[in-house]
């Protein structure tokens, strides 16, 4: 079984080759990443649980693609009345989320399996929900996962003109409404993304500020293959046994239930009242913490009692640990929260989390006033 360090380190020296001049670095690591690491990796040599390939894992696989299959079929083929339609284009989009929680994300972190072409097959069911899964590395495992929260290198927390998430972006007239209309705007997300971000980060070969390196070969055969494979499932097919405007609108309210569920669950782990948005000294580009700190410090829980939230999250409500520990399946999330809030409390560590989800629905409506009205921090 490979070790905790083997497994989780972090991965943002991947980026380094692509970083621009002057890009963020992080202080020195302190004995608590070494000590958390020490107390995860003794937690499963005691328990003989696994880190990945868990029984657990595939069961819920085969639940959620399951569904998902089966609310396709049953919308494309079988739906004869509006509220068939309306009823089966909700339940695919919730279930396409809980197959972007639960399984591509899992497999694009290397936390699903220890063997490689498993956590690829796991990853590229995001190609078949229409959003690349190379673009989805840079984006999130390497700029977000290693830039949590800092502004111009997180693109996770960059709306541009429609919104101000952090303290640090310019703030604009139209943004004092934020609160009230970022909700419903949510919902376009999967729909830009899927019809028009891919191929423009693409071509420009930059997320945000940051350069990434263009896909060759397999990389670029799959995120074709897999664009083609969504536009025939998504557009092509249904429109064989459906008039246009009725694909066109179920495809709407599938990827706008889609881009909802998935931008607030994201919300609610760093755009909250709780999560630090810290930014380098000018000069040297350093940040006062080490990446570990820097994680928990911008990184908030939430419902960690409730099982139902954590099943059909994927465990996203445990956003510490998964920060910290990427490459652990999430099914042991629930597990290792203990230890590791019981090593933040003994360094002297805040640990933040929520409640319930309603407790960060909101704070995260609170944070979106505060930065709409002009706040600082």
């Amino acid at each position: 079984m490979a070790t905790i360090q083997e497994a989780s380190a972090p991965r943002h020296t991947e980026s380094s080759a692509e970083e621009p001049q002057g890009a963020v670095k992080f202080a020195s690591e302190t004995g608590f990443l070494r000590e958390v690491r020490r107390r995860v990796d003794d937690y499963f040599r005691a328990t003989g649980r696994w880190q990945r390939d868990c029984p657990r894992m595939y069961l819920k696989t085969a639940i959620m693609l399951s569904c998902c299959a089966a609310f396709y079929v049953l919308l494309v083929f079988v739906a004869a009345t509006w509220w068939q339609g309306l009823a089966l284009a909700l339940a695919l989009g919730l279930t396409m989320g809980g197959v972007a929680f639960n399984v591509q994300h899992d497999g694009k972190h290397h936390a699903y399996s220890s063997r490689e072409w498993v956590n690829r097959l796991m990853s590229m069911t995001l190609d078949l929900m229409g959003a690349s899964s190379y673009l989805w590395h840079w984006k999130h495992n390497v700029f977000h996962h290693t830039y949590v929260n800092i502004t111009g290198n997180d693109d996770d927390i960059d709306m541009g003109i429609w919104g101000r998430l952090t303290p640090h972006q310019r703030r604009l007239s139209v943004h004092r409404w934020q609160h009230f209309y970022l909700w419903p705007l949510y919902g376009f997300m999967t729909i830009k993304w899927q019809l028009f971000d891919d191929f423009y980060h693409l071509i420009i070969g930059r997320i945000g500020q940051m350069r990434f390196p263009r896909p060759r070969g397999w990389e670029l055969a799959i995120f074709l293959g897999g664009k083609l494979t969504f536009f025939t499932l998504a557009f092509a097919i249904p429109m064989l046994f459906h008039p246009v405007w009725v694909v066109l609108l179920l495809y709407g309210v599938s990827s706008f239930v889609l881009g909802v569920v998935m931008a607030v669950v994201f919300q609610l782990a760093h755009c909250v009242e709780q999560a630090a948005f810290p930014i380098p000294e000018r000069d040297t580009r350093r940040m006062e913490q080490s990446w570990a700190l820097h994680q928990i410090e911008s990184t908030v829980d939430f419902a960690r009692k409730s099982r139902v939230v954590s099943w059909l999250l994927g465990g996203l409500n445990f956003q510490i640990e998964h920060h910290l520990f990427p490459r652990i399946c999430h099914v042991n999330y629930p597990a290792i929260s203990r230890v590791v809030e019981d090593t933040c409390r003994e360094f002297g560590v805040r640990y933040a989390e929520h409640p319930s989800v309603g407790a960060g629905l909101a704070s995260h409506y609170r944070w979106l006033r505060r930065m709409g009205s002009g706040a600082s921090a």
